[in-house]
């Protein structure tokens, strides 16, 4: 059996932008954006933990630019923290003109999971072990990110 060539905290996933995804103003739906944000989530929580997971949360979804359709759009995800039996999840959603050859950062978000059995009970997630500058700063802000999650917003 062969080990995984990448990161097993990291993931990347890119989607070609079809005439089925516009909205009424003719640019991707963001409902649209939002169920590959979850999928995203999803599938680098599960690589990293090995378990089914669950959505628990999803933070800080700001839809910065549009994106239109015939878009190349590249998801960039990594587990950024790891709790008992949670972990954050941060996205940067990149659009791309493949025929322009232009990129452009669209929005970005948080979504916290957790690691669950076949009976949704939550289960242990392996801690994460930042190594690299921007691995550990993300760990660090994760941290408060959570810690503001369960004491609530309303302090800030």
């Amino acid at each position: 059996m062969e080990t995984l060539p990448f990161e097993k905290h990291k993931l990347s996933m890119s989607v070609l932008m079809t005439p089925d995804k516009a909205n009424f103003a003719g640019k991707v739906h963001g409902g649209d954006i939002l169920k590959y944000l979850d999928q995203v989530a999803y599938a680098c929580a599960s690589r990293y933990c090995g378990h089914y997971v669950v959505t628990m949360s999803v933070d800080q979804v700001v839809f910065q630019k549009s994106i239109l359709v015939g878009n190349l759009v590249t998801f960039l995800a990594s587990v950024n923290y790891t709790g008992k039996t949670s972990m954050e999840v941060g996205i940067k959603v990149i659009a791309e003109d493949i025929h322009k050859g232009t990129v452009t950062e669209t929005n970005s978000c948080f979504f916290t999971m957790v690691a669950v059995d076949e009976e949704g009970t939550p289960l242990p997630v392996p801690p994460l072990e930042p190594k690299t500058d921007v691995e550990k700063r993300r760990f660090h802000d994760g941290k408060k990110r959570r810690e503001l999650r369960l004491h609530g917003y309303s302090n800030l």
